[in-house]
């Protein structure tokens, strides 16, 4: 029997070695491709990502640098703001503020005071005034004067309560008090001003009590008014003192400029150019105040002090309570101006009665060219700094400029990447 025969027929297969052919999945290349790309876009992304920590860590660095430099500029504008404020007292204190010696104005021949006697004898002049007749019981009664009800609470007259070390340095003040002012008496208290003068039911004064009495006995009639200044009543300078000066100078702000620079030509302040008597620095007052920072504050206040009118006028926005120039110039308060010749008052501040010696002077001399070199070395270190700080600034913006590139470029090859999946 004969088999029957397929109607197809069976191709023999190829066998190489011992291995035989196995199916292929037409997948798996894509497959591989696929995840090849994935390993290469992680790999892509590490790289990015570690270049923009590296960028950010770049401009995180520069950016301290350049705090650290502008810390520094603040540093050393404050040391150079301090060694200004310095080397302006030690000009003041040491005559080297191009006062009188290089800008007098004669107004007359009249003498200036040298010492307290002198003064003295100008306000005698004034022999009807309540100073004028204070002077006179003083001469009179000597020691017993400050026993008396009506004046043993009298601290002096203004005139009298302050020095000055510059001739044309006191007639300014002079003038810029006034005389009233100048031939007020100062209390120390309330009561002191009281026992001054007494009035009846109706308010007159009794002229046979107070000062106007002691005026009667000694044949002076007290005509007019006067000028009292009660120190307990007075608001004290509110701030601190200069540091280690035997004045008891007052520690205010020296004027700036909207530049922050002080202004040319200034000088210093009024009333730290009064020298008072050592007695009348502490203890003057019931709440132990002295005179600088009671009397002499509340007259001067913040007065400020200029070489030329011209300086005083460019230095007007930083002017609010008044100021001087050495060539007669005045501003009373802010914004009113003292216009016209100046007028001599004839009752001026005495000189010191022990004046500089040589020796002192040659110290503040040298400590003057000692802040002075100080001075130099800060404005090249300032200037040291500012360069750095220009170049920092640079480097910032360079590197940020890369950075910003960075990002722009890391963002298209994103998008690009999201296309091909």
């Amino acid at each position: 029997m004969q088999m029957p025969q397929h109607p197809y027929h069976t191709n023999p297969v190829s066998i190489q070695g011992s291995s035989a052919l196995v199916p292929v999945d037409l997948n798996e290349n894509h497959v591989d491709s696929h995840n090849d790309a994935q390993n290469g876009g992680y790999q892509q992304a590490e790289s990015l990502f570690r270049r923009s920590q590296k960028l950010e860590a770049d401009l995180h660095m520069l950016g301290m640098k350049i705090k650290q430099h502008e810390d520094n500029l603040n540093n050393l504008n404050a040391q150079k703001s301090k060694l200004d404020n310095s080397i302006l007292h030690l000009q003041v204190t040491s005559g080297k503020s191009e006062s009188s010696n290089t800008l007098t104005i004669d107004n007359g021949d009249s003498p200036l005071p040298i010492s307290k006697e002198e003064v003295n004898k100008q306000i005698l002049q004034h022999e009807k005034s309540a100073a004028g007749i204070l002077c006179q019981i003083k001469t009179r009664f000597k020691a017993q004067a400050s026993h008396l009800t009506p004046t043993k609470d009298v601290v002096g007259i203004v005139a009298t309560l302050g020095q000055v070390e510059d001739d044309n340095l006191s007639r300014l003040f002079s003038e810029y008090l006034g005389l009233d002012t100048m031939l007020a008496l100062v209390c120390r208290t309330i009561e002191g001003i009281k026992a001054l003068e007494m009035h009846d039911k109706d308010g007159i004064v009794n002229k046979s009590s107070g000062l106007h009495g002691l005026g009667a006995s000694i044949g002076r009639a007290l005509d007019g008014r006067f000028l009292v200044i009660c120190l307990e009543s007075l608001r004290p300078y509110p701030g601190t003192y200069m540091a280690d000066d035997a004045q008891r100078k007052l520690d205010i702000l020296n004027p700036r400029l909207p530049n922050g620079s002080c202004p040319p030509g200034f000088i210093g302040f009024a009333v730290n150019m009064i020298n008072i008597d050592s007695s009348n620095l502490f203890g003057v007052t019931p709440s132990g105040y002295g005179l600088r920072e009671t009397l002499f504050y509340n007259l001067f206040s913040r007065t400020q002090v200029y070489k030329t009118r011209a300086d005083m006028v460019q230095a007007l926005p930083c002017i609010s309570d008044g100021a001087l120039s050495l060539d007669g110039g005045m501003i009373r308060s802010c914004g009113v101006f003292y216009m016209g010749n100046r007028v001599d008052i004839d009752v001026r501040f005495p000189r010191p009665e022990i004046s500089m010696g040589i020796d002192n002077s040659l110290k503040l001399e040298m400590q003057l060219k000692d802040l002075k070199s100080q001075k130099e070395n800060i404005l090249e270190d300032l200037k040291r700094e500012q360069t750095l700080l220009d170049v920092a600034k640079v480097n910032f913006q360079k590197k940020k400029n890369e950075y910003i590139r960075f990002l722009a470029e890391s963002s298209a090859n994103a998008t690009t990447q999201v296309g091909r999946f």
